[in-house]
């Protein structure tokens, strides 16, 4: 007869809820138990009949402070595209999540080492370098989305930002202006440094000046991006010019707001584009111009990759950049010479 869960929870002391919950990786268990249920669970040969051969894809979702990676279109779509790509090759979703700020992470690097899982896909948008060293030593293939990290020896899956910033700030300069401001996060992540990069490369390329009184620092929520620009206008050492890049919709859209209730017209007055292509942006007024992310395409082609990984024992490293598309709608004006 084949151990059981029960079997498991008598011989550890704990209720067979708590081995459920060790063998999934889920909160509310120390690590020292789950230590104690997986060895349990191998000596029986449970792990070994019931996990191990179970092909499984554990998705953690990695918060440092948890202003870019929250609850958005963005990141529902590119869950849906892991969720999709999954079921197709036969392969259960286990999702877990990790905060730096709440208990428990330094026993998380503990559970890795013993996870079930047959890969890791890893969610780094808001993770740093040093945040690698939680996963240095899990013998389990691994992939990062939207991140990459040049002294990482992981895979990575991520935007192409650089040339996607180059190409939104070359369609202002291409419509006439001349005078380009950046709406930035005041949260810093590497996406929003590389879309630096471009918007910088853009600038250089057209030979424009950069204009530091047109860099506004704005909060990556729409709440704090509104607030942010409702302060930055009155700061007198502040410039708006005729266009804006933001380093995604939802500044873009924070920023719309505040701008419209100082009476300041888009696009006659200001143009702006942003970086994602969110729903909301088909509904606001007027719509707003931005990069199209092709987010369940990059879930699709991260777990492609795991997979090919796993299957294959692939030592080699790839850094795999999905390219984006412009969306043009109302929130851009072609300036005329005049203007």
């Amino acid at each position: 007869m084949k151990p059981t869960i029960k079997d498991i929870a008598e011989i550890a002391n704990v209720s067979p809820a708590t081995v459920s919950n060790a063998l999934n990786n889920k909160k509310g268990v120390s690590a020292d138990v789950k230590q104690l249920v997986f060895r349990i669970a191998r000596e029986l040969g449970y792990v070994k009949d019931n996990y191990i051969n179970k092909k499984a894809i554990r998705f953690i979702i990695f918060k440092k402070h948890g202003y870019v990676v929250s609850d958005t279109p963005f990141f529902s779509s590119l869950i849906e595209g892991i969720q999709k790509e999954c079921k197709a090759q036969g392969y259960e979703l286990l999702i877990s999540h990790i905060n730096i700020k709440e208990e428990g992470y330094e026993e998380f690097k503990n559970m890795l080492n013993t996870d079930s899982a047959t890969g890791l896909l890893v969610l780094a948008t808001e993770m740093v370098e040093e945040n690698l060293d939680l996963f240095c030593e899990s013998p389990i293939p691994l992939v990062l989305l939207d991140n990459y990290f040049r002294n990482g020896c992981f895979d990575s899956v991520l935007i192409n930002n650089v040339d996607a910033a180059f190409n939104a700030t070359s369609i202002l300069i291409e419509n006439g202006h001349d005078k380009i401001g950046y709406l930035r996060s005041s949260i810093g992540i590497n996406n929003f440094s590389y879309r630096e990069q471009g918007y910088l490369c853009a600038l250089n390329e057209y030979g424009l000046e950069l204009d530091e009184r047109t860099q506004i620092y704005l909060e990556p929520t729409m709440e704090g991006a509104y607030r942010d620009m409702k302060s930055a206008m009155e700061n007198d050492d502040i410039r708006i010019p005729t266009a804006l890049f933001a380093d995604n919709d939802i500044i873009a859209l924070g920023a719309m707001r505040a701008l419209k209730e100082a009476g300041i017209k888009i696009p006659d007055d200001v143009s702006i584009i942003g970086f994602d292509d969110m729903p909301f942006c088909e509904i606001t007024t007027p719509r707003l111009t931005t990069i199209k992310v092709f987010k369940e395409e990059m879930g699709s082609v991260a777990v492609k990759r795991l997979i090919h990984k796993i299957d294959h024992h692939d030592k080699i490293t790839q850094k795999i950049e999905i390219n984006t598309e412009l969306v043009m709608r109302e929130s851009i004006k072609k300036l005329q010479k005049n203007d």
